[in-house]
């Protein structure tokens, strides 16, 4: 295993070498620049305050889609590109990306569908396909009622009409973008380090930004670079300053939340798009396991962006939302898990409503050269990394090193772990004498070809076989490569990224956090102290997010066998 992905080494060459380019921002959009400057020939450096995708890009609905609402805001162009995109993802990381069929369940209102609402919606999906969602091999098409509630028996029978299917395709959004990091740092030579803040612009006499000056366990040092790159998100307004002097107000965040419940609950099969009553969007239903997750939200948001919160009136709209299309009866006692998002979105005083706002990025030069990439989404990361890249190019004028490229080379780059994929998930019943085929399975969805390592870990020292949650598909194992090879440096790191643990079972994992602690503290060089103090501030970081969305403790287990029994006496 490569040691291109070691912090220490990362921050040595952070601050003994020139590079051509540092990235501020471990974000998806952040990673994306990295993976794209240095696969040009650039020397690169990336730079991220906490941890890779520790902000927006850990808390999105974890879906690489065009974006049907898209296009009936009339952004034909950005769903287009966004499908193309898409397809991309889809051969460069199969271990990642996956199709995911897609429900789009009709509602009747006194038996009747408008004739105008149905037109509309087959013209929609049309388009949807015509734009690309084809690429992926199939069309959009009309299913009866009885075969809709096959989907998900738990859809209200008497208003359901004849509805719709379509595919997308599902990410974890954390681990791509990890992924995209690693792949920048072991396959290109990006020197990539968390934990690593930008507290100041370095300039030349001139005036031109020439690097930062970051802080990094406890001290401070000077990241020279030829050029810099703002990809810090919700927080690009704040580098900003950081440079120009004045905060410029151009983000307006939009907070999205969701929730976790037992999949029994649904029984959706496939994903399920469902409509928000009276408020003119849609939620989506996606099965995770034995949960299944509900969301999101879009609303304006004013709040700290550090820790952006799910409150009683978040819950309140999701669960209201999910009554109108599922009968199950779901209330806040069943959710397990919930998580809080920030958008950042390009400010437009003409939307009234952050729903309204596009989805398109802005690529911006301030007076001092630094390069700041805003807006975007999930699914569109890499053609806004290459265009900040060009613009990168384009201030580093015409004498570039020798071997740089002036075109974008990410379109055919595999992502770390595509390599050896399909190897893997193929023998996955017969692979390993220790681990069940389905482990493997899990395994190799998660690492693709770099799941063997896993495998070997597991084989070496059976307990780390075991479930690192209870109720969870994550092995022990899981901890220590995050530790080892994906640079985590908290218990908050392994537990809420490199797994999804306090996402899908938050009270299960504060609860199986001391031994989470005690597995990986030889490797991280923690004393009994230190592991108590983790354990501390997780468990604190949890009972904050359950005070604010003010819900009770659950028990991953107690959940799963009442939604069970409860679905038994339906």
């Amino acid at each position: 295993m490569s040691s291109a992905f070691e912090r220490s080494d990362s921050l040595r060459r952070l601050g003994d070498t020139i590079f051509d380019v540092v990235v501020v921002g471990g974000g998806i959009t952040g990673a994306g620049v990295a993976l794209d400057a240095a696969s040009r020939g650039l020397r690169t450096a990336l730079v991220e305050r906490d941890d890779f995708a520790s902000g927006t890009s850990s808390k999105s609905s974890k879906l690489v889609h065009g974006g049907l609402r898209y296009l009936q805001q009339g952004e034909v162009a950005l769903v287009y590109e966004a499908l193309a995109e898409r397809q991309r993802l889809r051969k460069n990381a199969p271990h990642l990306v996956k199709v995911l069929p897609f429900l789009l369940p009709m509602f009747s209102k006194d038996g009747l569908i408008p004739k105008k609402l149905a037109r509309a919606l087959g013209s929609a999906l049309w388009t949807y396909d015509l734009t690309g969602g084809a690429r992926i091999g199939k069309l959009h098409k009309r299913i009866s009622a009885e075969q809709a509630l096959a989907h998900m028996p738990t859809l209200p029978r008497d208003r359901l009409a004849a509805s719709y299917l379509y595919y997308d395709a599902q990410a974890d959004d954390a681990r791509l973008t990890l992924t995209v990091a690693r792949t920048a740092a072991i396959d290109f030579g990006a020197a990539v380090a968390n934990g690593c803040e930008v507290v100041s612009v370095l300039k030349d006499s001139a005036g031109r930004a020439n690097g930062v000056r970051v802080r990094a366990d406890g001290r401070e040092f000077e990241v020279q670079a030829r050029a810099v790159v703002n990809a810090s998100g919700v927080w690009a307004d704040d580098v900003r300053a950081l440079d120009e002097g004045t905060h410029p107000q151009s983000i307006r965040p939009a907070k999205g939340i969701h929730i976790a419940v037992p999949w029994t609950k649904i029984r959706n099969d496939i994903a399920v798009v469902v409509p928000v009553p009276k408020d003119r969007r849609s939620m989506f239903i996606v099965r995770w396991g034995d949960l299944a997750y509900i969301g999101t939200t879009d609303t304006d948001y004013d709040g700290p962006l550090d820790d952006p919160q799910c409150t009683p009136d978040d819950i309140a709209y999701v669960l209201d939302a999910l009554r109108f299309s599922c009968t199950s009866g779901i209330s806040a006692d069943d959710i397990t898990g919930t998580w809080a998002g920030l958008r950042p979105l390009v400010r437009d005083a003409s939307s009234e409503r952050t729903a309204d706002l596009s989805r398109r990025h802005k690529v911006q030069v301030s007076a001092s050269g630094v390069i700041t990439i805003t807006g975007g989404k999930l699914t569109t990361y890499r053609k806004m990394a290459a265009e900040t890249v060009d613009a990168v190019l384009e201030q580093l004028g015409p004498n570039l090193p020798i071997g740089v490229s002036r075109r974008s080379r990410t379109k055919r780059i595999p992502l770390r772990g595509a390599a050896g994929y399909h190897e893997v998930l193929d023998q996955a019943p017969t692979l390993s004498r220790q681990l069940p085929g389905h482990v493997v399975s899990h395994l190799a969805n998660r690492y693709g070809g770099e799941a063997r390592t896993l495998i070997a870990m597991a084989e070496r020292e059976p307990s780390l076989a075991e479930p690192l949650v209870p109720g969870l598909p994550y092995l022990r194992a899981e901890a220590l490569y995050a530790v080892r090879y994906e640079m985590a440096r908290t218990l908050d790191d392994v537990l809420s990224r490199r797994v999804r643990a306090r996402l899908l079972a938050r009270d299960d994992s504060a609860r199986a956090a001391p031994d989470v602690a005690a597995l990986i503290a030889a490797d991280l060089g923690w004393d009994a102290d230190e592991q108590a103090s983790q354990v501390e501030h997780y468990r604190a970081s949890i009972d904050a997010e359950r005070s604010a969305a003010n819900l009770p403790v659950t028990s991953l287990e107690a959940a799963l066998e009442a939604a069970a029994l409860r679905t038994g006496s339906d």
